[in-house]
């Protein structure tokens, strides 16, 4: 990533019901990476995720359709609340380029 400017990374973390741990990833994430690289995850229990709002890759549609749209409906899921600040960084960052616009595109 020192040598790609322009790269960035999300890195998915179970909790197990730890915020501390999220602290901890966080804390081990380079000074000079820290505003290219997210971290995100459930709280606990993946699986009550998935029983909540289906297959993981509906999981994954659904969490990027409320980044394109700015909403949170899957992100306002018990397990995924406390991703709330991490995600704001995420879309001020990459969902201008991940998701453009009719005027961005082409």
């Amino acid at each position: 990533m020192e040598k790609y400017l322009h790269r960035f990374m999300i890195l998915l973390v179970d909790l197990d019901g730890k915020l501390d741990r999220l602290a901890y990833v966080k804390s081990r994430i380079p000074e000079t990476l820290k505003d290219r690289v997210f971290v995100l995850g459930a709280f606990s229990e993946p699986g009550k995720l998935k029983a909540d709002l289906g297959s993981y890759e509906e999981i994954g549609m659904k969490l990027a359709d409320d980044c394109r749209n700015g909403t949170q409906m899957a992100w306002a899921h018990s397990l995924l609340q406390h991703n709330e600040a991490e995600l704001a960084r995420l879309r001020s960052s990459v969902c201008g380029f991940l998701f453009p616009g009719p005027a961005e595109v082409g």
